[in-house]
C-alpha cells in the first residue's frame, strides 16, 4: 500500500511550484485574447487547388491586404485555413476577397465573422463570471454533501479543499496558456474557458470519489483507527480506478490532439493538461490536505 498522504509535503511543494510558475506567467504575460474577446475578425476559407503555405497566406494578409497582425493557422483535416485579425468593415471584407481570390482563383469562404470590441468585453465578462459561480457552487455542494462526516474534520473544509484543488487544476493549464501566448502569440478564446469549466467538472468528480470513500471508511471505523490511516486507506482504494478511467480519457485527447481539427486543437490541449493535474489533485493533494487541517489527535 502507497503512503501517499505520509509523502503529503513532496506533493504540495510540487503543486505549489507548478502553480506559482503559473500565477507568475498569467501575471508577467498576460493572455492573448482572440478575437471573440478583444473584437476582431475570425475569417474560416480554403484553396482546395495549388493549396498555399501558412507563409504565403501571412504574406499576402501582410503585404496587399496591408493586415500586419493577421495570424493564420491550416487544418489538414479539411485543407482550410482559419485567419485571426482586427475589426473590419463589410466593405473592406468584400475588397479582401476579391484580392485574395484574384491570387487564388479557387478560393472558397467557409465563413467570416467580425465581432465588435463591446461584444468580445461582455463575453469575456461572462465567462470570468461563469467560472466564478462554478467555483462557489461546487464548493458549497461538496460542504453540504459531506455534512454527516463532520468529524474529525468540518464539512465546509471538505468545500474548501475541493475549490483549492479545482483552483489548482485550472491555474495550471492557465499559466500554459499565458507562457504560449507570450511565446508563440497563442490565443486564448470561448473554447478555452468551455475547456476550463469541463476541467472543473472532471476534477471534482475524481475528488469527490475520494472523498466518499473516506466518509465511508469514516462512518464504517469511526474511533478504531487514526484519520490519516483512514484518509490513506481511501486514496489507495480508489487509485486504481482514477488511473484507469483517467486514463483511457487522457488516451482519447492525446489522439484528439494529434490528428483533430486544428481549432479544437488547443481546446484539446487545455483539457489534456487541466485532466492530468485533476488527477494528481484528486489523489496528491485533496485528500493528504484532509490531514494536513485536521486536528493532531485525530
Amino acid at each position: 500500500m502507497l503512503n501517499i498522504v505520509g509523502k503529503r509535503k513532496i506533493w504540495f511543494a510540487l503543486s505549489g511550484t507548478l502553480v506559482a510558475l503559473a500565477v507568475i506567467a498569467i501575471i508577467a504575460f498576460g493572455f492573448q485574447e482572440s478575437a471573440e474577446f478583444k473584437g476582431g475578425t475570425l475569417w474560416n476559407f480554403s484553396v482546395p487547388v495549388n493549396t498555399p503555405s501558412i507563409a504565403d497566406v501571412q504574406t499576402e494578409f501582410a503585404g496587399i491586404l496591408n493586415v500586419k497582425d493577421a495570424t493564420v493557422n491550416f487544418d489538414p483535416t479539411n485543407q482550410s485555413f482559419l485567419v485571426r485579425f482586427g475589426t473590419v468593415s463589410e466593405t473592406d471584407h468584400a475588397a479582401y476577397l476579391s484580392a485574395l481570390k484574384s491570387k487564388w482563383a479557387s478560393l472558397n469562404e467557409l465563413s467570416f465573422e467580425s465581432i465588435g470590441p463591446s461584444i468580445g468585453a461582455a463575453l469575456l465578462k461572462n465567462a470570468i463570471i461563469a467560472i466564478i459561480l462554478v467555483l462557489v457552487g461546487i464548493s458549497l455542494y461538496i460542504a453540504f454533501a459531506f455534512r454527516k462526516a463532520s468529524r474529525p474534520i468540518s464539512s465546509w473544509k471538505y468545500g474548501w479543499i475541493t475549490l483549492l484543488t479545482l483552483f489548482h487544476d485550472v491555474a495550471i493549464p492557465a499559466g500554459l496558456f499565458a507562457f504560449l501566448g507570450y511565446l508563440n502569440n497563442i490565443q486564448i478564446d470561448s473554447n478555452f474557458i468551455v475547456a476550463l469549466l469541463v476541467v472543473m467538472g472532471f476534477s471534482v468528480h475524481d475528488t469527490i470519489v475520494v472523498f466518499d470513500r473516506v466518509r465511508e471508511n469514516l462512518l464504517n471505523h469511526r474511533g478504531k483507527e487514526p484519520f490519516k490511516k483512514i484518509v490513506n486507506d481511501s486514496v489507495n482504494q480508489t487509485l486504481a480506478r482514477s488511473i484507469n478511467t483517467s486514463l483511457t480519457l487522457i488516451l482519447v485527447l492525446l489522439a484528439l490532439y494529434f490528428t483533430g481539427p486544428v481549432d479544437l486543437k488547443y481546446f484539446v490541449l487545455t483539457l489534456l493538461v487541466g485532466v492530468t493535474t485533476g488527477i494528481y489533485s484528486s489523489i496528491f493533494i485533496a485528500s493528504p490536505a484532509l490531514v494536513l487541517v485536521s486536528p493532531k489527535e485525530a
